[in-house]
């Protein structure tokens, strides 16, 4: 069977015809350690300007990466010449004002999820976005992992024929009744940074992007640790922000799917997803839910004719980057960064949007409005 990737030129390293200069608004542990690690490398990529609310911090990462200028406001920041995209990857609740700043000066605007808290926040700032006929990116960069790619064009290929059922387990070993301090935001529900949300948006918006979005939901979102303490310094925390999700539905194609969430699980399994067909099988792997170095993911199918599941060895056309010792989850993100400087370069418009993000907010949003109701919520 051939296959042919569903992003151009799969093959090649984007044309470097022009550097995309980037404005970085936020150098916090994700900031330093995923996006700043990755356009590092890549050389359509330079990062330009750099903002913190700590100004120690934006230096010392100037210093570190050759980032030209500290500035001293994201105002400063968004309007400088010498920025293109503005990347905010502050937290979520920060989220807003640097997007609005951006979206003002008319610069292409990344941000990490969750976009805003709230969803009518993040449908304000889809429509400001629109409105200014500004390009925006959703830093859900997990549909561009090689494998979840070349998964994509297995099924446009027709390897199992009609899809009938989905199915998606995503386990995480923290976010359970002992937790870090690096983690101790997850307590909070005016976050909306809880696993459910972080794991259950970056690992639902590859699934969705290759079987199609869901047309009618039920779900099932629960807390099983009430109180929650932070291992470093023994404080305890009330909180209510589910552990749990377990959520299933009927997609626009008919096909039937079932996703389960779970924080906290000392043995986890990482991620799991089974696709049943008319003509075959497929089934993808990660023992990590992140994906730290050498963790990829594993790719196994079956045809009618086959007595059982073999492994399927991803094309080396997809993958784009060379070696490194970077995390395969941070090797996503170089996969993202990889395919908008392809976007800039046709024209055309594959990296997640805000769209997206206000799309998934509201999904999580009904799940949890169906588990409280006991309800079934068509979409």
């Amino acid at each position: 069977m051939s296959t042919s990737s569903t992003i151009a030129d799969s093959s090649a390293p984007s044309a470097n015809h022009t550097i995309i200069r980037v404005g970085l608004i936020g150098v916090g542990n994700w900031a330093l350690n995923g996006p700043v690690r990755v356009l590092s490398l890549m050389p359509q990529y330079e990062m330009a300007a750099v903002y913190s609310q700590r100004r120690d911090a934006a230096q010392s990462a100037a210093d570190t990466f050759g980032i030209r200028h500290v500035v001293g406001s994201f105002d400063e920041l968004v309007r400088h010449p010498d920025v293109d995209i503005v990347l905010v990857l502050t937290t979520g609740p920060q989220h807003e004002e640097a997007v609005r700043a951006a979206i003002a000066a008319r610069k292409t605007v990344y941000c990490e999820w969750p976009l805003t808290p709230v969803s009518k926040t993040s449908a304000e700032l889809v429509d400001l976005a629109a409105k200014a006929g500004v390009q925006t990116i959703l830093g859900t960069q997990r549909r561009f992992a090689p494998g979840l790619r070349y998964l994509k064009d297995l099924l446009g290929d027709g390897y199992v024929g009609r899809v009938r059922s989905v199915r998606m387990h995503v386990t995480v070993s923290s976010f359970g009744k002992n937790r870090s301090k690096a983690i101790r935001w997850s307590a909070f529900p005016e976050n909306f940074m809880g696993v459910t949300s972080i794991f259950g948006a970056h690992l639902m918006d590859p699934l969705f992007s290759i079987v199609g979005r869901p047309t009618e939901i039920s779900a099932v979102s629960v807390n099983q640790w009430p109180e929650i303490k932070i291992v470093e310094t023994g404080e305890e925390i009330s909180t209510k922000v589910p552990d749990q999700l377990l959520l299933q539905g009927i997609l626009a194609s008919g096909a039937v799917f079932a996703v389960h969430i779970e924080g906290g699980k000392h043995h986890g399994t990482g991620v799991q997803i089974d696709i049943t067909g008319d003509d075959g099988d497929l089934q993808i792997t990660n023992t990590s839910a992140f994906g730290d170095v050498g963790e990829k993911y594993n790719l196994f199918g079956a045809r009618v004719a086959d007595t059982k599941m073999a492994p399927l060895a991803v094309p080396a056309s997809y993958n784009w980057l060379p070696p490194s010792d970077l995390p395969s989850g941070v090797l996503e993100l170089a996969d993202l960064f990889e395919v908008h400087a392809r976007d800039l370069a046709s024209g055309s418009r594959t990296v997640p949007s805000f769209e997206d993000a206000l799309f998934m907010q509201r999904l999580l949003e009904q799940a949890a409005i169906s588990s409280a109701s006991g309800h079934r919520i068509k979409l």
